[in-house]
């Protein structure tokens, strides 16, 4: 059967090159049940006559739709639903001003085929030079160069070219996009690669002739280039827990489950972290009690110091780590063990989860028990951070998939109040710590990143409340007042009444 290619042409103010665009579509592409749909950008030209007129032809080598819709990125949101809604396998964009030349469109789609890619591009920076001796303005190649090495860097990706226009994509890809949700304007391009790169699909590069004639360009490239670099710049801090957009909040489909992914969280026990700090103060041999151990990368450390730890968390299957496990809501009405032989709890990033953490503060201090020598490890964001602060003052509070801001958080703490609940609750705090930005979470364990976060801590010694990313308590019960009050009793030789 053959597959079902749409040849989607995006026209503005092209009835000069319109016809000619579709009479270069190679009859080659009659090896696919082809299509060609035309949406019109509310051309103030003949465009829409010049393409109905082709495709009433009494013989027209491809049916023709035309279509009108005002917006580049919302005729591209059209044309892609068309594609996914008429069941085609292909839909290869073209521009209706011959910018770029239709003979490829075999060559483009073959490779999509052949090479089982989700999006062929066709580039016209593979090639050396090439783009110049093309007519490419000096200008706009420098602009495209140093956006593509910009939007590379962010993204981690090594494409020749992030602008051009001529591409054919996966249809059963797309379907896998929130393309819908994408901007209307130009930077629309940039953002469905960024979909792709998210949810892990693969992009293929073809060198295809760079031309460029007396068309009129109705970019404003100043105002283009703003929308890209800022685009990908958010989605770059969104993927580290800075910044949340719905478009760019992608599940790629090659993921495995909750059950096995266990949290969205990161192992941090290499560098200066919460990880690492509550590695260091738990002593060798001890007995601890992990609320919230997710993945294990905690546990799997501590049992390297002889330690025996229970691990608790919300997941049906306990991680690697731990000596016993109990699947444990925060909210639930009831803790499930005694705490009276261990001699630490952690609670690393878990309390900002509960729904109401000053009773789960007290289910825990009830859980203690006698234990008034049992040490908790407890952390979480910082919300006064200084970033979070000049978002407010820009009128920004974004949350993110992890991070201090974590979107399943339901409490923010400041260094004020996250004490205070512990001390309202029946503890003491006997430790307060400012813990640097995870810098190597997101470049990596560079020299950079080593630097950065050795000024963080610099400036946190300054001032933890502005400058931590994240606080860290030691804190240990108090001793109950029926407990002193039976102590009392005891001393004084008085019979109990």
């Amino acid at each position: 059967m053959k597959k079902k290619v749409l040849v989607f042409i995006v026209a503005f103010n092209a009835e000069r090159t319109i016809e000619k665009v579709l009479n270069r579509i190679p009859a080659a592409m009659a090896e696919y049940e082809t299509e060609i749909l035309v949406i019109d950008d509310a051309s103030r030209d003949a465009t829409v006559a010049r393409a109905q007129q082709y495709g009433q032809r009494l013989d027209p080598r491809f049916r023709v739709t035309v279509l009108g819709n005002p917006g580049y990125g919302g005729n591209q949101k059209i044309g892609y639903l068309y594609a996914i809604r008429h069941g085609f396998d292909a839909v290869a964009l073209l521009h209706g001003d011959g910018q770029y030349a239709p003979e490829k469109l075999p060559e483009l789609v073959s490779q999509l085929f052949t090479q089982e890619a989700d999006a062929v591009f066709g580039s016209r920076m593979l090639v050396a030079g090439a783009a110049l001796k093309g007519g490419m303005p000096l200008y706009k190649w420098l602009g495209n160069k140093i956006l593509t090495f910009v939007q590379n860097a962010l993204l981690g990706q090594r494409l020749s070219e992030f602008h051009s226009g001529y591409r054919v994509y996966r249809v059963s890809a797309l379907g896998q996009l929130p393309f819908i949700l994408n901007t209307r304007d130009f930077h629309f391009d940039t953002e469905i690669i960024i979909q792709l790169v998210l949810a892990r699909l693969k992009i293929v590069e073809l060198p295809i002739t760079t031309y460029y004639g007396d068309e009129i360009c109705h970019v404003d490239g100043l105002r283009y280039a703003w929308d890209v670099a800022r685009t990908t710049l958010v989605a770059k801090l969104q993927g580290l827990g800075i910044y949340y957009q719905r478009r760019f909040d992608i599940t790629p489909a090659d993921s495995a489950s909750l059950e096995q992914n266990r949290s969205n969280y990161q192992s941090k026990t290499a560098f200066v972290s919460t990880h690492s700090l509550a590695i260091a103060d738990v002593p060798a041999g001890a007995s601890v009690v992990d609320i919230g151990c997710g993945s294990g990368f905690i546990a799997s450390e501590l049992q390297r110091k002889g330690c025996k730890v229970i691990g608790l968390d919300q997941l049906d299957t306990p991680p690697a780590g731990v000596d016993a496990y109990h699947q444990f809501g925060l909210d639930q009405s009831e803790f499930p063990l005694s705490l009276a032989d261990a001699t630490h709890v952690l609670l690393l990033d878990v309390i900002e989860h509960a729904a109401d953490p000053e009773q789960f503060m007290t289910k825990l201090y009830k859980a203690c028990g006698d234990n008034f020598n049992l040490a908790f490890i407890a952390s979480t964001g910082n919300v006064a951070f200084a970033p979070v602060r000049l978002s407010l003052l820009l009128g920004g509070f974004h949350y993110g998939k992890r991070g201090i801001l974590d979107m399943t958080h339901k409490r923010l703490f400041t260094f004020a109040t996250f004490a205070g609940l512990f001390e309202e609750c029946g503890f003491e705090v006997t430790k307060v710590v400012g813990v640097p930005a995870p810098f190597q979470l997101a470049l990596g364990d560079t020299a950079l990143a080593r630097c950065l976060s050795g000024f963080n801590r610099l400036l946190i010694k300054l001032s933890k409340g502005l400058f931590a990313y994240q606080i860290y308590l030691l804190v240990k019960p108090y001793p109950s007042v029926d407990y002193l009050l039976e102590r009392a009793i005891q001393m004084s030789g008085k019979p109990q009444q």
